[in-house]
């Protein structure tokens, strides 16, 4: 299986992003080559592409199934196992999104409740008690947030986002009227 420059150049560059959407450059690199396929491809022909060994396909497999990003398919009559995403562009990233929750996120904020409730022995622990207070709050409120940007269609989402600045206009008119009151 060759790429084409185009699409080589892409799945490229899903690799380079898969560390900064929380795995390895070749698992991103295996996402962006079953994204923009339009037919579900085989682990050989995934080793063939990215030219990599059919052992780091099958690990790549399983950690993307962890995620939730890929699928197997069968075909009538073929006993290969064949591989697509997910879902959407917009479930993909949702998942990417929930697990990356999961894994960071849901951790760091039992470590900071458990460091809140626990008694402060010092004018140090106390200060930095509060600090901790100030992240939880922000974290938890982002993951509330983003829970409901979540449940929201693409197409909810994408109003949403089209919105911009005119939110921040919104939210400064109400707050100047509020003033006034």
């Amino acid at each position: 299986m060759n790429l084409s420059p185009k699409i080589e150049n892409f799945v490229l560059h899903c690799g380079e992003m898969g560390s900064r959407w929380g795995f390895n450059r070749t698992i991103g690199q295996m996402v962006g080559l079953l994204v923009i396929n339009e037919h579900p491809l085989t682990a050989n022909q995934i080793a063939e592409a990215l030219k990599i060994s059919r052992g780091n396909v099958s690990m790549g497999i399983k950690e993307l199934q962890s995620w939730q990003l890929v699928k197997v398919q069968h075909i009538p009559g073929d006993r290969k196992e064949y591989y697509a995403p997910n879902g959407t562009i917009w479930d993909l990233a949702n998942k990417v999104f929930e697990e990356r929750r999961k894994r960071e996120i849901d951790p760091t904020l039992t470590l900071l409740r458990d460091q809140i409730l626990d008694t402060a022995n010092t004018p140090e622990e106390k200060y930095a008690q509060e600090q901790m207070q100030s992240i939880h709050d922000l974290l938890e409120t982002v993951t509330k947030w983003s829970a409901e940007l979540q449940r929201l269609t693409p197409e909810q989402l994408q109003s949403l986002m089209k919105l911009g600045s005119s939110v921040s206009k919104v939210i400064d008119l109400k707050d100047k009227l509020l003033k006034k009151s």
